[in-house]
């Protein structure tokens, strides 16, 4: 099939060509003069049909190699980007509506995860470019989500469906983000607007402190190919995802229900440590990684497809932007 998509698409291969890769799908420019934005809204039906089949596309030497340009890529492409709001990770705006990477610590691993799956509403599509290489590391894995859930054993689906998932997040104890920034302003008010829309409970404690509370989905079905996936952050937030060291300290300082962020069954019952191993088990079963070149540009369906990032050494960019907001209320 790959071998023809240029015919089948009515693509010249005198411009692109396809690589052999399942996971991402690579598309080649065969000269860095191609007009990216030309090709996108050129192409859009060609890219939606190999992003829906294959969950990812890496496309290389399209000179797309800093923030402008990654906002230039996902402009043509949409004009649905969208703004960082309801924060899970410390981030820095770098063009219009595009944003550095996740900016934990090199030597922290982030693991498979759906861009916000633990609201209620979540960007479709992710675009990511290589700015900096890192000398060692700092890869992107990938996993296709219509793969891992079908080794999450029946019961452990069936369990989590049925209860849901709660998240417990407390803002302003100094070791995590404080809401002004999770929430990306200072206005009391503005916060809980956007909490009461989202169906989040909270309260106001002592010292500036804020507590959410919010009963999300598990599972989530794409609008378009109608594929169900496991589409949550409970192996992120539960504090299993902890160094053990880090974990008994966190809840011997502040308690299990304290700690900046939790997850347990919708009932408010806590989850297994066993049973979220298994479920990790399957991410790791069906990840895939690709050396980052800079330059490269990755879009990703973010129903089908999780992502993370491994250890590195040296110097790393990556850049963000996030398209096409899903409501899921």
């Amino acid at each position: 099939m790959k071998s023809n998509l240029a015919e089948n698409f009515g693509y010249e291969d005198d411009y692109i060509s396809f690589g052999e890769s399942i996971l991402p799908f690579e598309i080649y420019a065969k000269s860095e003069n191609i007009n990216i934005e030309s090709f996108v809204k050129s192409n859009r039906a060609m890219i939606d049909s190999l992003l829906y089949q294959y969950g990812a596309i890496l496309f290389k030497n399209f000179n797309i190699h800093n923030a402008f340009r990654l906002r230039e890529f996902a402009g043509a492409y949409t004009n649905e980007l969208l703004e960082y709001t309801e924060r899970g990770a410390p981030r820095v705006m770098l063009a219009d509506k595009v944003y550095t990477s996740t900016e934990y610590s090199r030597k922290d691993v982030i693991p498979l995860h759906h861009e916000m799956s633990y609201s209620n509403n979540w960007p479709s599509k992710l675009f990511f470019c290589s700015e900096k290489v890192a000398s060692e590391g700092g890869y992107t894995p990938l996993a296709d989500d219509r793969k891992v859930i079908k080794d999450i054993p029946k019961s452990i689906k069936d369990r989590f469906i049925d209860k849901k998932i709660m998240y417990v997040r407390n803002y302003g104890l100094g070791i995590d983000m404080g809401w002004e920034e999770a929430f990306d302003t200072d206005d009391r008010a503005k916060v809980e607007a956007y909490l009461r829309e989202t169906d989040t409970q909270y309260e106001w404690i002592e010292g500036n402190q804020l507590r959410t509370q919010s009963i999300r989905q598990v599972v989530a079905t794409h609008p378009i190919t109608k594929d169900t996936v496991w589409f949550n952050h409970a192996h992120l937030f539960h504090s299993s995802n902890l160094p053990a060291d880090v974990r008994q300290y966190l809840t011997e300082e502040f308690t299990e229900s304290g700690l900046p962020r939790n997850a347990y069954y919708g009932d408010g019952t806590p989850i297994e440590d066993s049973i979220l191993d298994e479920i990790r088990a399957a991410y790791k079963k069906h990840t895939v990684k690709f050396d980052w070149q800079v330059g490269d540009c990755l879009l990703a369906d973010n129903f089908l497809v999780t992502h993370g990032r491994t250890t590195f050494e040296g110097e790393r960019r990556v850049c963000v932007a996030m398209a096409e907001l899903y409501k899921n209320y």
